[in-house]
């Protein structure tokens, strides 16, 4: 994504305005509670989970995933019902007047408007450096769970966010873009060639700059959240030091100072408000950019379920004691499933996405976004396509500003 935002125009990062705490938040996010089953009421899970070996299945079978089963399944069978009509695509260049280009990022589709970008969150799904599936309603889950989040930590960073004309869409200011993703993790964990569980049962000791002790195990907590940043190459990140940043001229000394902390920041406030709500913020990234008169904003995405690893926290110790995968509220379980059926780094084919996994996958990220944010999803009307509902939204926002 960072190599999507020019020079900023406006010195302003949220345009010259002071914006109220809930005021780039979609009608859906304002408060109002989401009744939730307390933990040690929690009915056994029911899909996904009746073969004790299954990774995702927990050993007391016992899961907050399946808190409300009739929700859950209504959200499953509607999921099922638009897997034919997910917003994989866009062109808002041939329907929107006053964009001029646009570039494909692996999940967003990026959009000149002049002095700001429109930011179109799809329902396509990446892992392994590629898409693997389009999921229903992904979209407008990653895209309003950022807008919530944005709003929750302007205490910690002032971030790029301008409005939100539609679910799957965010205005921001353009800025110039640190070419690091600053990942910040908790625990020992992933399956990528990146994670840390990968690269620690490979023998590395020394990872990002952080020292790393012998005898831990896959999904053990670290005893303190650490950063390892790594740099966009054309295929993939690579991971890279302090050090190494400052060396390459990627960022000023102060630049990265004042970025490694606000990203420790708001990770620690994330994990915070996650663990109040039953869950643990496992992992994250965040990507930051510069405004013209120097002010460092947060921008991108903040913990979703595409950009963090979330698990269910009741089940997180019975589980790895047990020797078993935690119970993730993210896409770890689909990537899990690519790398148990195909090589996906290598495979120029990679197999279909079961049905089952996608309206699960759905699901979950709903799931996640109720929980955080203690308010109800507001599943899109189907009568409308989504395309047509978006330019008309993008269209009436950009002619207002």
């Amino acid at each position: 994504m960072a190599a999507l935002f020019g020079p900023l125009s406006a010195p302003n990062p949220l345009g010259g305005k002071t914006l109220p705490k809930t005021s780039f938040l979609p009608l859906s996010l304002r408060p109002h509670r989401l009744p939730v089953a307390s933990p040690a009421r929690l009915p056994p899970i029911t899909a996904l989970a009746s073969n004790q070996n299954n990774p995702l299945s927990p050993p007391s079978a016992v899961s907050s995933l399946s808190a409300d089963a009739s929700h859950r399944d209504d959200v499953r069978r509607s999921a099922s019902a638009v897997l034919s009509n997910c917003l994989s695509e866009t062109h808002l260049d041939r329907t929107v007047p006053g964009i001029s280009s646009k570039t494909r990022g692996k999940v967003r589709d990026v959009y000149d408007a002049g002095d700001h970008l429109v930011l179109v969150t799809t329902d396509r799904q990446s892992a392994f450096d590629r898409v693997l599936a389009s999921i229903p309603f992904k979209g407008q889950v990653l895209n309003e769970t950022s807008l919530w989040w944005f709003n929750q930590t302007q205490h910690i960073t002032p971030n790029a966010v301008v409005s939100a004309p539609d679910r799957n869409v965010t205005i921001a200011k353009k800025c110039s873009v640190f070419p690091v993703e600053f990942v910040v993790r908790g625990y020992v964990t992933g399956s990528t060639d990146t994670s840390l569980w990968t690269v620690y049962s490979k023998g590395a000791r020394k990872y990002c700059g952080n020292v790393l002790p012998e005898g831990m195990v896959k999904n053990q907590r670290l005893t303190a959240n650490i950063l390892t940043p790594t740099t966009k190459a054309a295929d993939h990140d690579v991971p890279v030091s302090p050090d190494e940043i400052i060396e390459l001229g990627l960022m000023t000394q102060n630049e990265f100072d004042e970025v490694r902390s606000k990203a420790l920041a708001l990770f620690a406030y994330g994990q915070k408000v996650a663990l109040e709500n039953g869950l643990i913020l496992v992992d994250t990234k965040y990507e930051f950019g510069k405004a013209a008169d120097g002010t460092i904003m947060l921008i991108d995405e903040v913990h979703t379920p595409d950009s963090s690893r979330y698990w269910i926290a009741n089940s997180y110790e019975e589980r790895l004691n047990a020797g078993l995968e935690p119970e993730n509220v993210d896409k770890e379980f689909l990537r899990l499933w690519f790398k148990e059926h195909c090589n996906p780094y290598e495979d120029e084919v990679l197999p279909e996405a079961p049905e089952d996994l996608v309206c699960e996958l759905a699901w979950r990220y709903i799931f996640l976004f109720e929980t955080i944010t203690n308010s109800n999803f507001q599943l899109p009307d189907s009568k409308e396509p989504i395309h047509d509902r978006i330019s008309r939204n993008v269209s009436r926002a950009l002619s207002s500003l």
